[in-house]
């Protein structure tokens, strides 16, 4: 996308209050941006940000933050990152269908709406999106299913707007952290119901990703990428942040399907 010497450029962050969100508008601040944090939660405020409320899981709202936002900006937006996630942890034979919908909700089709509501914005300013994935989408995780599932969507929404929008000028790209040390680990739901079944299965499952991820990258770290990747000229469809993480996406692609999904279960303590 590159630098415009001396042009103001605006950029949105979804669920920029906390965690990656919260360092990458940090990020983009500190780079020059202005940089609008899309979120339901009310943060001190930060120079070089402004809060606009925004449900993603709610359209009216969605387009209410959008609207605000291009009469702050004269109708002009550079940047949408697509941060907002949510996650819930459980075996998907005891999850139920408000659980996963919940999920699906700010995952997948929050980053619809908002992609939707800002297209026009973007358009005009032949302007980028990144969407916040995760490595899980490449590696399903056991008793995380459905948030694997949810960013496995984002991926296939990523790839498929990079072409509906080529001739727009509008980039699209997405990254894909692994372990991070943020809040999302304590905010996480957690259905514990199939022990009968499952015995201890889900709790080491569980127990593991919490471990892994407290023990995570900073997510400073994440913020400073996802900043650096909004002024690259051209953008790949996928990125994993850090070099371990590059060395697990391109294992998993060379190995059969069957030896990495053991991987995995091995890894999570269900094999």
């Amino acid at each position: 996308m590159g630098k415009t010497e001396g042009a103001v450029r605006f950029a949105a962050v979804t669920g920029a209050s906390s965690g990656i969100g919260r360092e990458t508008a940090a990020a983009l601040a500190a780079r020059g941006w202005r940089v609008f944090d899309l979120s339901r939660r009310e943060t001190p405020e930060r120079a070089g940000v402004r809060r606009l409320f925004c449900d993603v899981t709610d359209p009216a709202s969605v387009d209410a933050a959008l609207r605000a936002l291009a009469g702050e900006t004269g109708g002009r937006l550079d940047l949408l990152v697509n941060n907002a996630g949510a996650g819930v942890s459980g075996a998907v034979e005891f999850l139920s269908p408000e659980e996963c919908a919940r999920q699906f909700s700010v995952n997948y089709f929050g980053v619809e709406a908002v992609t939707r509501a800002a297209l026009p914005l973007l358009r005009a300013s032949r302007g980028r999106i990144v969407n916040v994935s995760s490595v899980a989408a490449l590696a399903p995780i056991p008793f995380q299913a459905d948030y694997s599932a949810s960013k496995a969507a984002v991926n296939a929404l990523t790839r498929a707007l990079r072409g509906e929008l080529r001739s727009s000028g509008v980039s699209v790209c997405a990254v894909m952290p692994g372990d991070v040390r943020t809040g999302f680990t304590d905010a996480r739901e957690k259905n514990g119901e199939g022990a009968a079944v499952y015995g201890e299965a889900i709790g080491r499952a569980v127990s593991q990703m919490e471990r892994d991820e407290r023990g995570g990258m900073d997510p400073a770290r994440a913020g400073r990428f996802i900043a650096r990747l909004a002024e690259r000229r051209r953008v790949k469809p996928l990125y994993a942040i850090g070099f371990s993480y590059k060395a697990v996406c391109l294992l998993l692609k060379l190995l059969p399907s069957g030896l990495s999904s053991a991987l995995i279960e091995r890894i999570y303590h269900v094999r």
